[in-house]
């Protein structure tokens, strides 16, 4: 099947803001949305105590953000996200919020220029998934490893896949199960089609072992549930 084009992507978050705006009802087709948002943000603020710069990457309408933001409130953040509507939500909220620095870009991670060694934390929240062929993943690991600040991490809460097949199918159908219970078929098979069209995720293995290899120190896996999972790398 021909995947999602970057405008395809763009175009289907554009025009859904409010959903994705609602951590109660939005979030309801990723297992465990809420748990993986917490030990991320958690652990980054453990990870970086001192922390003072933040990047949140496919930020949407800032849900990684304003949790990171009520346990370090004085960050200095940057939000990039191809969705000018998600933008101007997280603009709006983060507004809401006193002395808070921040900026928003909008664009493509891969294609934006950032300054190397300016962020302690960078947050991507279901957004790696988007990416392609294995160039694709490792350019843009290796981006994000080097914008970070020595002891800086990269956290991160995404769909997966499984490194045997069986396996991925398995938790594939699993995952369809829980779908169904939360509405009907027809909804499983309207989420489910629209990953196998936009979504190329890889295993969490793959993904840690990519971390090593572009130079985090150290790995960690906070939290697994079928094909989701919570995780992150140290510089």
């Amino acid at each position: 099947m021909k995947k999602s084009t970057v405008e395809e992507i763009k175009e289907r978050f554009d025009n859904d803001v409010e959903r994705f705006s609602d951590l109660d009802t939005g979030q309801l087709t990723t297992i465990d949305a809420n748990i993986s948002l917490e030990l991320i943000t958690e652990s980054a603020k453990r990870i970086v105590p001192q922390a003072t710069h933040l990047l949140d990457v496919g930020c949407g309408a800032g849900n990684y953000t304003l949790k990171m933001l009520s346990k370090s409130p004085n960050l200095n953040c940057t939000l990039v996200d191809l969705s000018k509507p998600m933008l101007d939500k997280a603009k709006e909220r983060l507004t809401e919020e006193s002395n808070v620095t921040f900026k928003c870009i909008q664009g493509d991670i891969r294609e934006i220029n950032l300054e190397e060694n300016q962020f302690d934390i960078i947050l991507a929240g279901a957004v790696l998934h988007h990416l392609r062929d294995d160039n694709d993943w490792e350019t843009t690991f290796t981006k994000l490893y080097k914008l970070l600040k020595p002891g800086g991490c990269l956290m991160i809460s995404d769909l997966i896949t499984q490194d045997t097949e069986a396996l991925t199918e398995y938790t594939w159908e699993r995952y369809g199960d829980y779908l169904e219970a939360l509405q009907n078929k027809e909804y499983r098979d309207k989420v489910l089609a629209y990953i196998s069209k936009e979504d190329s995720p890889r295993s969490l293995n793959y993904q840690l072992n990519l971390m090593k290899n572009v130079g985090f120190k150290a790995v960690e896996i906070l939290h697994k549930n079928m094909c989701f999972a919570a995780f992150g790398g140290i510089k």
